[in-house]
């Protein structure tokens, strides 16, 4: 019988220090800050350092990296013509991973695989991501994009390039911590993948594309989508509890963004995520989704079935009423999450990179032995 851990449960591939992830307590730490205290006070940049340099910045240090990023978020006028080629009702994800292997050929850094190329590579993505999916947001309502402008920070810059207007002060606060809180996770899915690709000796690019790749499944990234999705199927907060007998008590299917491979207790960022959802929904003056997901996460709670198994709300949950509420689009919430996880994505890649060796499983055969060779004619 074969010993192997299905899905890799439990299997550590080596060590890192860029984030601790403890499922049974509920506790998310990025190198060595909770993460409870960067969503109140942290701007995205300020993690970006952290986990790039290993501790927070100082002033200086932090206007420079902002400056860095704000300047090189700019992406070639050949990605953006090619933007324009795509069908308006392509799927977003599929829009980001193409144009981020195309920026592979305007990168000046692209087939370097130094350190210090693999970092300038990592301030490029950085901003060309988020550049890319606001431009998009615009390309398919039949905009023209917007450059980023070198004064904003990247959470305003995204709310300017997707408005065309000066950035409101709740929207970019809003961004910033949903930016803060789903820039790194451990060895999640796309990680892993990414770390992968650069094992190979193979580039940035072709590493940040995988991620991208893995990112798209609802399983993963995708689950925010899914839960909005979930939450529109219901409608109004008096069907919550229909919708929940019908289809969860008395049928087959699962609540999307309930649950966590890892967490066995509350995920940390899932109740960041609900205060400042609630916030949004009450200065919004429409607590209608809100109040969906609030109540169907509750009776939820309730049920004997997701108290046996420990579920609870995950980080997509209420992160799908956060920027629904700001008004983005439901099939542009997985690019935000690629915004996001880019700064972890990167540092990942440089640490494979530091101390590299292949990655490569092994795989237990359970297939048969002994078999003869049979000419064709003989086969049934």
């Amino acid at each position: 019988m074969s010993q192997a851990k299905k899905g890799l449960d439990g299997v550590s591939i080596g060590d890192s220090r860029l984030s601790l992830v403890n499922g049974t307590e509920g506790k998310l730490i990025y190198s060595g800050y909770k993460i409870e205290d960067l969503a109140a006070h942290a701007l995205y940049e300020e993690v970006v350092y952290l986990l790039w340099e290993g501790k927070l910045p100082n002033a200086t240090e932090l206007e420079q990296l902002r400056a860095a990023i704000a300047e090189n978020a700019g992406i070639p006028d050949e990605v953006l013509t090619l933007l324009k080629t795509f069908p308006k009702d392509a799927n977003a994800m599929a829009v980001l991973r193409t144009a981020v292997s195309a920026l592979a050929f305007y990168d000046p850094d692209s087939e370097n695989y130094s350190l210090d190329a693999l970092r300038r590579k990592a301030v490029r993505l950085t901003g060309q991501v988020t550049t890319i999916s606001a431009a998009w947001m615009r390309i398919r309502e039949g905009k023209e994009p917007l450059a980023p402008r070198k004064d904003l920070n990247l959470s305003a810059n995204f709310v300017y390039m997707i408005t065309g207007a000066e950035p409101a002060a709740t929207a970019v606060d809003a961004i910033n911590a949903y930016m803060v809180l789903l820039t790194e996770h451990g060895m999640n899915a796309s990680t892993f993948a990414s770390r992968v690709t650069v094992s190979t000796g193979s580039d940035m690019h072709s590493a940040i594309v995988s991620a991208i790749g893995t990112l798209k499944g609802p399983a993963h990234g995708g689950a925010n989508t899914e839960a909005m999705l979930q939450f529109m199927e219901i409608g109004e907060v008096e069907n919550v509890d229909r919708w929940f007998n019908d289809n969860i008590k008395n049928g087959n299917r699962r609540i999307m963004g309930i649950g966590h491979r890892v967490y066995k207790a509350l995920d940390p960022r899932a109740a960041v995520l609900r205060e400042r959802s609630e916030a949004l929904a009450k200065a919004s003056g429409n607590m209608k989704w809100f109040l969906i997901a609030d109540n169907l996460a509750k009776l939820a709670r309730a049920d004997q079935y997701f108290i046996e198994r420990n579920l609870y709300p995950n980080v997509d949950y209420f992160s799908a009423i956060a920027l629904y509420t700001l008004d983005i689009d439901v099939d542009m919430f997985t690019p935000l999450f690629a915004m996001s996880r880019m700064a972890g994505w990167t540092a990942h890649i440089i640490e494979q990179v530091e101390s590299n060796r292949l990655i490569r499983p092994s795989v237990d055969y359970v297939g048969p032995l002994g078999l003869a060779w049979k000419p064709l004619e003989e086969r049934e």
